[in-house]
């Protein structure tokens, strides 16, 4: 088998990760997808590209680009899962579609343009440039397995991060990134953080894998040591400086369990955020523009249907239609959170005791309204005031917040976003009682989870999964 000396310059292909002026192209591409396909729909429609409709291509390329760079479409699209992908071009497009709307309605032309052609071109645009991302794709992988533009990577430390990270590369096939090996200068006996599976492939330890490098066998070098490794890592780090490779740290901060991790300078300075919110100004203001639209729609909707609980709940018990109780918000701030009153009691103190199973506060009109959160209702006029949003970790009662954020490490986490009707948690069965720290912790996962992996689509996601898994539950009391 034929080596090259460390000397020797590798084949240089003409694809790269993060390349500036592919990106570029990518954008420029998908953009005019947007404007021609308007134009091929009405050609096929059998009407003229008149002035309204080159505005209207013109400014839906415009505003489909600024939403596809703030959804990062294009920085990640070598490292994104093709599904992900699909995600932000639908997200970014819908959006888009939205703005256009509100501007077609505002400009008073929605009577000169074809509702039909319209209607099939929001329909193939999408589409039009989801295909064109399968297809290059495709023509990347086509030219992988030619052996144009492969690269081998090895992997410095068999560990379950190095693991995952070797398997997540190679599945990526378009990449054309070939895992080398591992290597690890312990002993498996060590058994501190040894994979199993890894170690077995492991090529040799780091004398090994700086001999492989400068045979040329490898192109990049991905070290996954525990940040405890540190020393060993500067002593590797300088032997690496001695060579052509490429090196990338991954660093694992699971030791940490952090929530939205993300890489910042501050002067110059790098730094990285463990605990940090999931939103930017316009990631809020996405987030507040959806929770007003929707609140106001729903509030039309069962505005009768909560006129009727009302008088029923007053009718049918003594004391107030509503119940309003303290709790914690964003920023751990107290709210008062709106509910239909469903027990005799209204405990809002210091203390408060969980409703149980035949729990003999409930009122017999309560007990069905809380079986099926019909006595969450009110809780749209919160969304409305801004104090709590459609989707986001359920709000829990001032005192149970000061019991379980010394139960349950990251608690206080949760209140990095606003508080939410519905959440990831309770489309995952976690509602009712939570009478012992271990269904706490369960529901407390699930909240950093969404907060970890915030996105308008997983938002929209839990809205409509909420109907059908969220509304009933048998630990609801």
């Amino acid at each position: 088998m034929a080596t090259h000396s460390a000397l020797t310059p590798h084949p240089q292909g003409f694809m790269k990760p993060y390349r500036s002026k592919l990106q570029a192209i990518a954008r420029f591409l998908d953009a005019s997808i947007v404007f021609f396909s308007l134009y091929g729909v009405l050609y096929f429609c059998g009407l003229s590209m008149v002035d309204v409709y080159v505005w209207c291509g013109a400014l839906a390329s415009i505003l489909f680009a600024i939403c596809t760079e703030n959804f990062e479409l294009y920085s990640l699209w070598r490292g994104a899962k093709k599904r992900e992908e699909a995600k932000r071009i639908l997200l970014a497009w819908l959006i888009t579609v939205a703005v256009l709307a509100v501007t077609a309605i505002f400009c008073g032309v929605t009577t000169s343009i074809s509702r039909k052609a319209i209607g099939i071109w929001i329909v193939t645009a999408p589409v039009s440039i989801m295909v064109l991302h399968i297809v290059r794709r495709k023509f990347l992988t086509l030219l992988r397995r030619t052996g144009r533009n492969s690269r081998h990577f090895a992997v410095v430390g068999a560990t379950s991060l190095g693991a995952k990270l070797a398997t997540t590369i190679e599945e990526m096939d378009w990449l054309g990134y070939k895992n080398f090996g591992f290597y690890d200068d312990r002993d498996q006996a060590e058994n501190r953080g040894i994979d199993a599976q890894a170690f077995e492939k492991r090529n040799g330890n780091y004398d090994q894998l700086l001999n492989d490098i400068h045979e040329g066998k490898i192109d990049f070098v991905y070290i996954a040591l525990p940040l405890a490794a540190e020393p060993r890592i500067q002593k590797l780090v300088d032997r690496l400086a001695d060579t052509t490779v490429s090196v990338f740290m991954v660093p694992d901060f699971s030791v940490f369990n952090p929530i939205r991790v993300r890489w910042n300078t501050v002067q110059g300075i790098p730094v990285v955020s463990l605990y940090d919110t999931p939103f930017g100004e316009y990631e809020r203001s996405m987030k507040r523009m959806m929770d007003v639209v929707l609140s106001s729609l729903i509030l039309c909707v069962i505005a009768i249907p909560m006129l009727v609980i009302a008088l029923a709940v007053k009718y049918t018990s003594p004391g107030p239609v509503f119940f309003k109780q303290r709790r914690y918000g964003v920023g751990g701030k107290p709210i008062e959170v709106w509910k239909f009153r469903s027990m005799t009691a209204t405990d809002n103190g210091d203390v408060v005791k969980q409703a149980t199973k035949n729990d003999a506060r409930i009122t017999p009109l309560g007990g069905f309204l809380r079986r099926t959160s019909l006595d969450e209702l009110p809780q749209f006029i919160n969304v409305l005031q801004g104090t709590m949003s459609i989707v986001g970790p359920r709000p829990h009662a001032a005192a149970h917040n000061e019991y379980y954020r010394k139960q349950v490490t990251g608690y206080m986490q949760r209140h990095k976003v606003k508080p939410g009707i519905t959440g990831l948690a309770q489309v995952n069965g976690c509602r009712g009682e939570t009478d012992t720290d271990e269904k706490m912790e369960a529901r407390v996962k699930y909240d950093l989870q969404y907060i970890n992996h915030w996105s308008l689509w997983l938002d929209i996601k839990i809205f409509f999964q909420t109907f059908f898994k969220g509304f009933v539950g048998k630990n609801a009391y």
